[in-house]
């Protein structure tokens, strides 16, 4: 047609009566409270799906006559009131975590490169995304004084596709952020809030938006500014998109960005917490501040650590962000000049080995005094991987920690188990959650209710896997009869087929595939008329990973075989709402990674919780999570390979495992039918689940354990440091500059003589000669560790003796000694050691420094 196309959007003017929709629609509340999503839905469910479940969007282009229509509908007022007293009732809720409650003033700032509430805003790719969204949301239902900071993506994760090839297709699409609940941030002079970033050459301009999470805020930095040039808007157009100089430039905007930012709206944070090393950059603007009021670089870093919390995600050495030094001398070249410190020096800060790279993780370390993993093993795989960082210190006593992630109850609870956990739960189980007595009260549900619900949340599931298979298939030329043979076992008016599940990021280490080592096996195993097995896999892999991108067209491949049309589903467009509807329906969720490569995980947290039953390789948080005692276990383990074998055999003997998982207690379980129609011992198990996992593994567990652990002795640290002008910053700086000249030449000997053997009730004399170079006697620790042989020094610590300063002694040493009756009969080991030791110091190693004898 001829002419130029215009367009034109009008939008609807909500009614005085429904003008509290758009406070809803700006506040990411809604996406762990359904009853508001279902709001939206009622008014125009279509729309609703088409906006992809934006209540901002949606408002925008619901029609004003069914507007006005709800305004008169006493049942949708109804609704809406209630909703708004739930609202209502949540924000003017001022319960304060209990226990170790921080001081007037104090604020947290959580800093992360993704975060992932709903599908509303796609700024999220996947797991380390959902995490910090959900830990968002607890430190609100904790009305915790707590900031995010992130940035504001164009362009989110990709949209997906797969053809009928198996090929997956990424299709990118620039966010409008109208449509996103997000608001400009009001500068002092009344227009937007802008914030300058430095980079070589230039300023880099970046707007703050503000969305609001329940009680709490979090702000974004976008570069897509009139102000900037055309590569620069390019900094926050994708999320991990283009190459190391977009990424470098990505982590700048956002580490130092972030504090400007902060500083900008006149927010003082007391604890400052780096959730993965993208942001690792915000020490250094911190401590560029610090300089500039007086501090030298040393105290600067000391004040800036006190009080910063890392937490590492990444279970691999490669999996840390690293630059070039020639890319950081670049960038940070005017940094530099204003810290008044050669680059030498800020380069030592990212120094992990000996090769020319920054790495993230070794600034993020230095530059902070709490350290974690996401699990026990991923703590100590950490632990191992940042050895270097102190490199006299054993891995199992480096300050290397770890806080097990959790997930948010409310967002991935299905709505089905409220009502009976209410009646049988009582009401306040939502303020209970990590109480196991309360959660023990499960048992108590009637199996056939139990069993009810679950088919009703599986039939729901089924109901999109269906919709969704069929416009996959649809779009790649399949007829009607083919999609009707792939979904003859997603039977969503009768889901009595054991369903399995595996869905999450498409990446090798995650083995997708493990399953189909034995393709003949596997299919006498699920294509048993009698009790068959439906596998429903869905998941993304990297645009670059070639790799994890064969995996999916190797499912493809095996879901397209003839003898398991039907039997193996692959479900493209992998989002959090498919997420939700698979993590609580399924009735098996299946994981099997490479040990120790999953960090944590939290994908199966959400399916225990709804009843779902683990089948998974003991790694990250299963490892904690598989529970086994008289009354049976709560899901099924997979032992993890010898770490000595290759990879053949490795993959051979827990693909074995699986199978004669599968064969010898999950597909029998499932199908051992009372005359009910369900099977009492697999609605046990499903019970025993829920009711040892949720209280362990959900987000308030987490965020109160970040805030006893971390965020309260960090906000007592920058208190004590930053008091009196960096006092104690200062003292404290000085000091390790002192040991670090002296430590080289420290020597320890032993002056009294050993003993093999005593009589109990004996008294021993130990006596330590120690060389302290000029350092004062003050300045170490001279310790005995005490235990019994043999035993693991992580399960069972050795019992610690601080021997005393006795006085000078020869040569200008000085003498420590200690008298001590053991208390126990048998063998005993001992060890002697000194390291340095200063009560400002946060951990007793973080020098990384220590002498054995």
């Amino acid at each position: 047609m001829a002419g130029t196309l215009f367009q034109l959007e009008i939008n609807p003017k909500l009614p005085p009566r429904l003008a509290r929709l758009e406070e809803l629609a700006n506040n990411l509340w809604y996406s762990w409270d359904r009853p508001t999503r279902t709001l939206f839905a009622r008014l125009g469910s279509k729309l609703w799906g088409a906006v992809g479940h934006s209540p901002k969007a949606f408002l925008k282009r619901v029609d004003q006559r069914r507007l006005e229509e709800a305004a008169e509908d006493p049942v949708f007022l109804g609704a809406l009131a209630h909703v708004l007293s739930a609202y209502d009732t949540y924000h003017d809720n001022l319960r304060r975590e209990q226990g170790h409650q921080l001081p007037d003033g104090a604020l947290i700032a959580y800093f992360c490169a993704e975060f992932g509430f709903h599908e509303s805003l796609p700024i999220y790719s996947g797991g380390l995304g959902i995490l910090a969204g959900d830990h968002c949301k607890t430190a609100s239902d904790m009305n915790l004084p707590f900031v995010g900071v992130g940035l504001l993506y164009r362009q989110g994760y990709f949209l997906q596709s797969i053809d009928g090839e198996g090929r997956q297709h990424a299709l990118y699409n620039d966010a409008d952020f109208d449509d996103l609940p997000v608001t400009p941030v009001a500068g002092p002079g009344g227009g937007d809030l802008k914030v300058a970033v430095r980079l070589p050459g230039r300023d880099v301009w970046a707007k703050v938006w503000k969305v609001r999470v329940g009680h709490v805020s979090l702000y974004l930095l976008d570069t897509d500014l009139e102000e900037n040039s055309p590569h620069d808007r390019d900094i926050t157009h994708q999320l991990y998109g283009g190459d190391r100089t977009t990424r470098i430039e990505q982590e700048i905007v956002l580490g130092m960005g972030g504090v400007r930012a902060l500083a900008a709206l006149g927010l003082k944070p007391t604890v400052w917490h780096i959730n993965e090393g993208h942001a690792a950059f915000l020490v250094l603007e911190r401590m560029r501040d610090l300089i500039r009021t007086g501090l030298d670089f040393d105290a600067a870093l000391e004040a800036v650590a006190s009080n910063t919390v890392f937490t590492t995600h990444t279970p691999v050495p490669a999996g840390h962000d690293h630059f070039a030094d020639e890319m950081i001398r670049r960038y940070f070249e005017e940094c530099c000049h204003d810290m008044g410190c050669e680059v030498g020096s800020l380069l030592a800060l990212g120094r992990i080995d000996d090769t020319p790279e920054f790495n993230m993780t070794g600034l993020a370390i230095r530059g902070s005094r709490f350290q974690n993993g996401v699990s026990r093993i991923h703590g100590d795989v950490s632990a191992e991987i940042c050895r270097k960082l102190w490199p006299q210190i054993e891995v199992d006593e480096n300050p290397m920690d770890y806080v097990t992630n959790g997930v948010h109850v409310p967002t991935f609870l299905s709505d089905h188990w409220h009502d009976t956990f209410d009646r049988v739960l009582s009401p306040a189980w939502r303020q209970r959650l990590t109480d196991a007595q309360t959660w023990a009260q499960v048992h108590a549900i009637p199996d056939h209710t139990f069993w009810s619900i679950r088919q009703s949340i599986k039939a729901e599931m089924l109901y999109l896997v269906r919709h969704r298979i069929t416009e996959q298939y649809t779009r790649n030329q399949c007829s009607q009869a083919h999609i009707d043979r792939l979904l003859q076992l997603a039977d969503a008016e009768n889901p009595n087929v054991l369903t399995i599940g595996f869905a999450r990021r498409f990446a090798t280490y995650k083995r997708a595939t493990l399953l189909f080592r034995d393709l003949e096996l596997l299919r006498r195993l699920i294509c048993n008329p009698e009790r068959p097995v439906l596998f429903i896999f869905a998941g993304k892999a990297h645009p670059a990973d070639q790799p994890g991108q064969a995996l999916i067209r190797r499912v493809h491949e095996v879901a397209q075989m003839p003898e398991f049309e039907g039997h193996i589903l692959l479900v493209e467009g992998y989002d959090l709402r498919l997420a939700r509807r698979l993590v609580s329906g399924v009735d098996v969720w299946l994981n099997n990674p490479v040990y120790p490569l999953e960090a944590s995980g939290t994908s199966g947290m959400k399916a225990a919780m709804n009843g779902v039953i683990n089948l998974s390789v003991l790694d990250g948080w299963w490892g904690e999570g598989f529970h086994q005692d008289e009354n049976g276990a709560n899901g099924w383990a997979i032992k993890p390979a010898s770490r000595t074998l290759d990879e053949e055999r490795r993959d051979q003997e827990e693909g074995r495992s699986l199978y004669e998982t599968l064969q010898d207690k999950v597909i029998p379980l499932y199908y051992a039918r009372g005359p009910m129609g369900y099977s009492p011992g697999w609605v046990a198990m499903a019970k025993r689940s829920i009711a040892t996992i949720t209280p362990r593994f959900n987000s308030q567990r987490m965020v109160g354990e970040y805030l006893h652990k971390f965020y309260a002795p960090a906000d007592q640290q920058w208190r004590r440091k930053s008091a009196d002008d960096y006092a104690a910053a200062r003292t404290l700086a000085a000091w390790k500059q002192k040991v670090r000249l002296a430590w080289p030449k420290v020597r320890l000997r032993r002056l009294d003589t050993p003993v093999k053997r005593i009589p109990y009730g004996a008294s021993l004399h130990f006596e330590l000669a120690v060389h302290l170079d000029g350092l004062a006697p003050q300045d170490v620790a001279v310790e005995l560790l005490l235990s019994r042989p043999g035993t693991d020094s992580r399960t069972r610590p050795p019992r610690k003796l601080l021997l005393e300063y006795r006085g000078p002694g020869e040569h200008g040493d000085s003498i420590f000694a200690l008298d001590f009756t053991p208390d126990v009969c048998g063998k005993l080991d001992y060890r002697l050691r000194v390291y340095p030791h200063h009560e400002l110091l946060t951990h007793p190693f973080e020098m990384g420094m220590m002498l054995w004898l």
